[in-house]
């Protein structure tokens, strides 16, 4: 180890000059000894300066490797050497080399899926929105001939502003959760009932487009800690994506089970399903797999984020399973809020 034997070298060394110096004082010593000491004085400060050396050149090669790195290349990496208390230095430049360099990647793929999602929410909100003008003046012209007609028109109009709507309020939403602004007071909450109450919001619809609704739902309570109002969107934005996505297969399923530890909801469909191409990216934001579909029939693409988002802050897990035409299963998990006995 470099650094030790430079420091018992050093010990020699300042034992050296001391014998010098009592010989100095000692007329009787003899000439062997004294030259023997010297020769070793001069070792040993030989020794040392061609340890600084070594030192200040190794400094320099760090200098120049953090340099490169400053400059923008954080792939760069020290290498370790002989000595442990160098290695520890190098170890530790190294580990934040590596982090920095993550970091790195991290703000380049965030800059790149902010840049995608101003680009989709831009043009998800001007297609509505030219759509509503477009109507509004033709009211106001009288190109509509007939009040049917002028009703068909109104209907567009709402349906489309109910649609810009909603994607406003999911960005907004988007927004807080990014600043951490969001509400968050967890309380003891029965997940069966609150499934229920949310299936019952969607009844309508759900007849409306002639879908069967499977439910198995146990009869007793299955407790959890978590927000409210979060849990509730978690389940109405999962239920929304299956009737957008899978209502086509005419029949939605809601189920919940449990584990030892958790309980876990599973909303599933038989639609066209995901592709394996999509299904890794089914949760990111603005995502559609069908990117032809209106902001109307195909959501607003910001629906599983949130639920993702959602659900982490509040320490739970969302997955997704898909066989087109076969089942497409959307899974949340809870951990348990176990019974004081």
């Amino acid at each position: 180890m470099n650094h030790n034997r430079s420091f018992f070298v050093l010990i020699i060394q300042s034992i050296v000059i001391a014998g010098l110096l009592i010989l100095e004082f000692n007329d009787d010593a003899s000439g062997g000894l004294r030259w023997t000491l010297f020769a070793a004085l001069c070792f040993t400060s030989a020794f040392l300066f061609f340890t600084r050396f070594r030192t200040r050149t190794r400094l320099k090669q760090m200098t120049a490797e953090l340099r490169r790195a400053t400059n923008g290349n954080l792939k760069t990496r020290l290498f370790a050497k002989d000595d442990d208390v160098w290695n520890e230095v190098i170890f530790s430049i190294n580990e934040l080399l590596e982090q920095l360099e993550n970091i790195q990647i991290e703000t380049i793929k965030s800059q790149a899926a902010r840049r995608s999602l101003l680009s989709n929410i831009s043009h998800d909100i001007r297609t509505p929105l030219t759509s509503i003008i477009g109507y509004v003046n033709a009211l106001k012209d009288d190109i509509a001939i007939s009040e049917e007609e002028k009703q068909e028109y109104i209907e567009i109009i709402s349906k489309k502003s109910n649609g810009l709507k909603e994607l406003i309020d999911e960005i907004f939403m988007i927004a807080k959760l990014d600043a951490d602004e969001m509400p968050h007071k967890p309380v003891s909450l029965d997940l069966a009932e609150m499934i229920r109450e949310s299936l019952i919001a969607f009844l309508p619809e759900l007849n409306k487009n002639e879908i069967d609704l499977h439910v198995s739902i146990p009869d007793e309570k299955c407790l959890i800690h978590a927000d409210h109002l979060s849990v509730m969107r978690i389940i109405g934005n999962i239920i929304k994506n299956a009737i957008y996505y899978g209502g086509e297969g005419k029949v939605i399923g809601v189920e919940l089970t449990q584990t030892a530890q958790e309980h876990q909801l599973l909303i599933w469909d038989r639609g066209p399903g995901i592709s394996k191409v999509d299904i890794a990216n089914v949760f990111e934001r603005m995502y559609r797999a069908d990117q032809a579909r209106t902001l109307i029939k195909g959501g607003s693409g910001l629906g599983l984020a949130i639920a993702k988002a959602l659900i982490e802050k509040n320490g739970g897990a969302i997955w997704v399973e898909s066989e087109p035409w076969q089942k497409t299963v959307f899974g949340t998990s809870f951990k348990k809020l176990l019974k004081n006995r």
